[in-house]
């Protein structure tokens, strides 16, 4: 996701919760697709088409505003490479993981990416860590082992590990954003990664390739029309509403999440990776709030 600037308003504008929760609805969608994708096509081959049916949009979008040539002037090469490729690893081993594991449980996983960076930022930005946010990641990280909790079989073990991969390779995005100079906007941002995604995934295709039909490149088509629209959604949000006030409304797309699982693979949540999830979203939600956070969720 593109960093985003928020306004504080003094209350919650209902058009703002509106775009939100059609955003979270959006990027459900989504993973929904994905995991279908994910069942009968290798995740490097789904991630290629999802990069590629979104350089559409994504130039589309830096055409507004400044002149392309300016933007490619300004560009923090390093920066927004770096950036790209963390954030190109999250959605490849998150597509990667989905076969394997219940949606619902996935994205929960990955949305603890918050509490990595918790963990990560005094390292790799030297900012203090407080007592408050380690208590939340403390939390966090119980509810993740919740969810997880192998028994010890390699297919047990696979799903969730690329999750939790997934997961440090999007909290190593956020932080990156930080690093990036100012004079990169969320449009050239998006359009970087993009690129770059198109042309890695690309590349990849010479070691795990098959031909997808009709329905499936329909498909992938959509996927990636929902997931731009998704982004253009919580960027209107976050105009007009701060961050930490709307991050109770992020987690709805585990809601759905769960729903799409149950009607379309029949999964259903336990007691104990349902208690998991909590401790997750809530921990992510208290940091959230209280940090008043500038970045959105990854997809």
């Amino acid at each position: 996701m593109p960093p985003v600037v928020a306004v504080r308003p003094s209350a919650v504008p209902l058009r703002s919760v509106a775009l939100i929760l059609v955003s979270m609805f959006c990027f459900a969608l989504v993973d929904a697709l994905a995991k279908s994708l994910a069942l009968a096509y290798p995740a490097n081959e789904v991630t290629f088409f999802r990069m590629l049916f979104g350089l559409f949009p994504a130039v589309a979008m830096c055409l507004r505003g400044k002149p392309l040539a300016t933007r490619l002037r300004q560009l923090d090469v390093r920066g927004q490479t770096v950036r790209a490729l963390t954030l190109l690893g999250a959605s490849g081993l998150f597509f990667a993981g989905l076969p394997f594991m219940p949606l619902s449980e996935a994205v929960a996983i990955v949305y603890s990416e918050t509490l990595l960076v918790i963990v990560l930022a005094p390292l790799l930005l030297h900012e203090t860590l407080k007592p408050r946010d380690a208590l939340a990641a403390a939390v966090g990280f119980a509810g993740m082992l919740l969810v997880v909790r192998p028994d010890g079989s390699q297919s047990s073990w696979l799903g969730p590990a690329l999750m939790i991969a997934s997961a440090l390779c999007g909290a190593l995005s956020i932080i990156q954003i930080k690093r990036i100079k100012a004079s990169d906007d969320s449009g050239t941002t998006v359009l970087y990664f993009t690129l770059v995604g198109t042309l890695v995934m690309g590349a990849s295709l010479i070691f795990a390739w098959r031909t997808p039909s009709f329905d499936a490149l329909a498909i992938m088509a959509l996927l990636g029309a929902l997931a731009t629209a998704g982004q253009l959604l919580m960027t209107m949000a976050f105009r007009d509403a701060d961050a930490g006030a709307l991050a109770p409304y992020n987690y709805t797309s585990i809601v759905w999440a769960a729903l799409f699982g149950y009607l379309v693979w029949g999964e259903t949540i336990g007691m104990i990776s349902a208690l998991g999830i909590a401790l997750i979203v809530g921990s992510s939600v208290a940091v959230a709030m209280r940090r008043k956070s500038e970045e959105g969720p990854l997809v």
